[in-house]
């Protein structure tokens, strides 16, 4: 690589050292703040799902929160209730753990929902536990 390429590297500003004198040259308070706000946006990787209803058949459109954090399938109890899908209450309640441990504020999960998911080409029948998501509809975690 030749050094034109590396003094023009926008993440060189995460090693002040190896700039040298053109530490006052650029403004590198910038520079981070894009870099900052670039991997923020990363974090979220939403994509869009299709549903189908096993008893109905019916097709629902969704996007979907991708989260490798999460270790199960998850969808909204507002949405499951609004859009009809036969909720199944659980023999017993899952309790609900957020990821600093501490219990959820919207307590355990009580029912689960099975349906069919689509996305890209690809159908798999699909269990999500019910419980309280907010403004999101569906966390997919990677299992």
């Amino acid at each position: 690589m030749s050094s034109r390429l590396a003094s023009n590297n926008v993440y060189s500003v995460l090693h002040p050292e190896k700039l040298g004198n053109k530490l006052n040259s650029i403004n590198t308070t910038e520079r981070v703040k894009d870099i900052q706000c670039t991997l923020q946006l990363l974090r979220e990787v939403w994509l869009k799902v299709g549903l189908e209803k096993l008893e109905s058949h019916e097709g629902i459109a969704v996007k979907a929160l991708l989260d490798s954090r999460v270790t199960d399938l998850f969808m909204d109890m507002t949405f499951a209730k609004e859009k009809g899908f036969k909720m199944e209450k659980l023999k017993k309640p899952l309790l609900v753990r957020n990821v600093d441990r501490m219990a959820n504020a919207g307590g355990a999960i009580m029912h689960q929902v099975k349906c069919n998911m689509f996305f890209k080409g690809h159908m798999e029948r699909a269990r999500m536990d019910v419980c309280n998501l907010g403004k999101t509809e569906l966390i997919l975690g990677m299992l």
